[in-house]
């Protein structure tokens, strides 16, 4: 069983080192790529005001988060969720930055690179030259993001859920999964099957007048009938 979290922030703006932080956490749980319902999702309080260019951005204002827990308070849930398992982020570099300091504020240990698939990276190899934003990859792949009228750590988690399976592969994922189930149940019906045979044939029903008539049958054909060439 593969575990993987699709994983999303929202900050206060672009750069953790001149005091930006983060605002929203969301984060999406995959088992076999597949979302399971889990999910973590929480708005955070940066200690900060809000520049009105973010605000804009993602629609969260000084006013709004003045009473969210402050990252501090929620860290030990939010590693809890993560686990150990690897992280799958658009445009990873921007996220860990700020998660990887907001870890560091409170001494803890940072989060590794080789944990981090970075979808941007995956989406500019397989479309090289093309946009390749999570608007542009829904588009592309008819994924519906209409709800999508501002920034959201949990719907943008939701969808880049959908932008990862097709940037993996798409239905094929889905096709290759549920030919692996179909291979595992045949294999258990041929083995009932097999179990169900029996242990010696039944003696065989035919009469010696039976026989005798279909030797007669057989003799009238001619000798280069098919039946005496497989004598």
């Amino acid at each position: 069983m593969v575990r993987e979290i699709i994983l999303d922030t929202e900050t206060t703006g672009l750069d953790p080192a001149k005091g930006d932080r983060i605002v929203e956490v969301g984060a999406v749980e995959l088992l076999n790529h597949l979302p399971t319902g889990r999910t973590f999702h929480v708005y955070i309080n940066p200690e900060r005001d809000m520049p009105k260019e973010a605000e804009a951005v993602h629609g969260l204002s000084s006013t709004f988060l003045r009473d969210k827990p402050v990252f501090a308070s929620i860290v030990q849930d939010f590693m809890d969720f993560l686990g150990d398992d690897v992280l799958i982020i658009h445009n990873a570099s921007f996220d860990m930055a700020f998660i990887n300091a907001e870890l560091g504020f409170l001494r803890m240990p940072s989060i590794p690179p080789e944990r981090v698939v970075d979808t941007l990276h995956i989406a500019r190899q397989k479309h090289p030259g093309a946009a390749n934003s999570l608007d542009a990859l829904c588009r592309r792949y008819g994924i519906d993001n209409s709800r999508r009228t501002k920034h959201g750590a949990l719907l943008d988690s939701e969808l880049l859920a959908e932008v990862y399976l097709e940037l993996i592969g798409g239905r094929q994922t889905n096709l290759i999964l549920e030919a692996s189930r179909t291979k595992r149940a045949a294999t258990v019906v041929a083995a009932q099957q097999i179990s169900y045979q029996r242990p010696a044939p039944l003696p065989s029903r035919l009469t010696d007048e039976e026989r005798a008539a279909h030797s007669a049958f057989v003799a009238d054909l001619g000798e280069h009938a098919l039946w005496k060439q497989a004598d």
